[in-house]
């Protein structure tokens, strides 16, 4: 059996032409325009591939886009002014700090400083406490939809759930076994899966027989940071597997000299599993795609709280 592959590029551009609809409504119907803000501390290459990679599908989908570029040696005082200065302007809807940032600045502070409807990057304490609250069931209703909740998740997390659900995966009943235990990516994982009725397991470093663990899952999300470290034998014969990690390993074939791997040894897990997201071109698309759909729903919220106009 060869596993199907989950193409997070194309779910990730059906999501993009999909909040483009959102956002020409939004536009059409109340003049409004959603707004992100990125601010980009320092020269870090990747850093700036990542920001340039955000503007892009700002640009695609319609949202407006304010760079704000500091060099290594910001202080954080004047880090703090810009981000009051954003979460007072009413045409942000969305904060983004691209991370990581240089040591001299306190990272935590600096994330709590934005205003938790402006934390579309979810790793505000008070996004993360309502995540962990279970709020994401939606009131009222029998579906589950992240359009549906007051607050923010974090965009991989989130990323991954969707390419659950749009890859016709039963989520609710299954096992599922977290690789990683991490704020950002681990677990808020385990809480959504747990959210929708997935028995969870949470596997770390200090798990005894790791592989056995994963052995049982259903659907096993991998994000550890080790290159290449889950193998086929570690898989239950028709799981469904999502690669969060992306790691650098030697290649001198590539002109590079190296390659992008995941933390899942793909071709070996390929022949077991019955459905795999490759790396790169999984999970990585869509972090920005959710990253899009959570500036358009801060945008939604806020019109969604201003006073009705009496007719």
């Amino acid at each position: 059996m060869t596993g199907k592959v989950i193409d997070g590029n194309v779910i990730a551009a059906t999501i993009r032409q999909e909040l483009k609809i959102t956002v020409d409504e939004l536009k059409e119907k109340y003049g409004m325009v959603p707004g992100l803000a990125v601010v980009l501390i320092g020269a870090r290459r990747d850093s700036a591939t990542y920001v340039r990679m955000k503007k892009k599908a700002c640009t695609e989908i319609g949202l407006s886009s304010f760079g704000i570029d500091y060099g290594a040696d910001v202080t954080q005082d004047e880090v703090i002014a810009k981000i009051d200065e954003l979460n007072a302007n009413p045409l942000v809807h969305g904060i983004l700090v691209q991370l990581p940032i240089p040591a001299h600045l306190d990272e935590q502070f600096i994330l709590e400083r934005i205003a938790q409807h402006k934390d579309v990057d979810g790793l505000h304490p008070l996004n993360v406490a309502q995540l962990a609250n279970t709020k994401t069931h939606a009131p009222g209703r029998n579906t589950w939809s992240f359009d549906s909740i007051g607050f923010h998740v974090s965009c991989t997390p989130q990323g991954s759930i969707e390419l659950l659900d749009r890859s016709g995966v039963i989520i609710e009943g299954s096992n599922a076994v977290v690789l990683g235990r991490s704020n950002i990516v681990g677990i808020p994982c385990a809480l959504l899966l747990m959210q929708r009725n997935a028995t969870v397991t949470i596997a770390h470093s200090r798990t005894k027989n790791v592989e056995d663990v994963v052995r049982g899952a259903d659907i096993v999300i991998a994000a550890v940071g080790r290159a290449e470290m889950v193998k086929g034998d570690w898989l239950k014969p028709g799981a469904v597997v999502i690669d969060v990690g992306i790691n650098s390993v030697d290649d001198a074939s590539d002109k590079r000299g190296y390659r992008l791997v995941g933390d899942v040894d793909y071709e070996g897990c390929k022949e077991v599993a019955s459905q795999i997201t490759p790396v790169p071109g999984g999970v990585g698309p869509m972090t920005i795609a959710m990253l899009m759909r959570n500036t358009v729903n801060g945008c939604r919220r806020t019109l969604a709280a201003l006073p009705a106009v009496p007719k």
